[in-house]
């Protein structure tokens, strides 16, 4: 159980509470309230958890020339790794509430786009993978940090998902497109940095949705959409960065 959100006398001092956290957003009771920042701490750990993963993988994918070789020379797994996360959703979705099977699926979903992220920062030179890693860690924390204000502030962010999946189709129905037409680098670029902008706008719908729409037991899919939305951003800003080099 975690702790009073209070203050208390003992002894002439003065102590606080410090395990409860602030009040996530206005009208929420303090049993809610600590229940539900109980519930934020899983989903993060979860995360944390998952971007570990992808960043042993994706360094031995990089620092393994064989390794990255197989993946490369081999269109048909290739292939089949950049499917296999769509197919290990609709297990991940109808699992997620049983363990330990949601957290098998959970860590072979994980897996499988690391290994298509290693691939991605094989290519790529190391300076642009540092500079997208920065960027995209210094966005994230950032919206993250304002979309948990926000809300304190009583903020609602839920009008975003229609846009936002309106949006997330049109761009992915372009990239179709592009495999059929491709388009110049400069064109790249600019669908890269739409790409980053929707992404960043899912991190404060989702976050949002962390905080006041999930219920208790929905940690493992909460987790899944904000590792979506990070890592997908993280590739928008590498794709950008990689197209304005050359």
């Amino acid at each position: 159980m975690y702790g009073y959100a209070g203050v208390s006398t003992k002894g002439g001092g003065v102590e606080v509470d410090l395990e409860s956290g602030e009040t996530l957003y206005p009208g929420l009771s303090h049993g809610d309230n600590q229940l539900r920042w109980g519930f934020i701490r899983k989903v993060y750990g979860i995360l944390a958890a998952q971007f570990l993963l992808t960043t042993i993988v994706s360094s031995v994918t990089v620092l393994s020339p064989s390794v990255n070789d197989l993946l490369r020379g081999n269109s048909g797994l290739l292939l089949f790794l950049m499917f296999l996360p769509f197919i290990l959703l609709w297990p991940l979705y109808m699992y997620q509430q049983k363990h330990p099977l949601n957290f098998i699926f959970l860590g072979l979903f994980t897996l499988s786009l690391s290994l298509t992220v290693g691939v991605s920062c094989a290519n790529t030179d190391g300076r642009l993978v540092l500079e997208a890693l920065i960027l995209t860690s210094a966005v994230v924390s950032s919206l993250t940090g304002y979309t948990f204000w926000a809300s304190k502030k009583g903020k609602d962010f839920s009008y975003l998902g229609p846009i936002l999946f309106t949006s997330l189709f049109v761009l992915i129905l372009t990239g179709f497109i592009q495999m059929f037409f491709p388009l110049g680098s400069t064109s790249v670029a600019i669908y890269g940095a739409i790409g980053a902008i929707i992404f960043s706008g899912y991190i404060v719908y989702d976050t949002d949705n962390l905080i006041k729409r999930y219920t208790y037991d929905e940690y493992i899919w909460a987790s899944v959409n904000l590792y979506l939305d990070i890592l997908n951003l993280f590739l928008s800003i590498l794709r950008m960065l990689r197209q304005g080099d050359n």
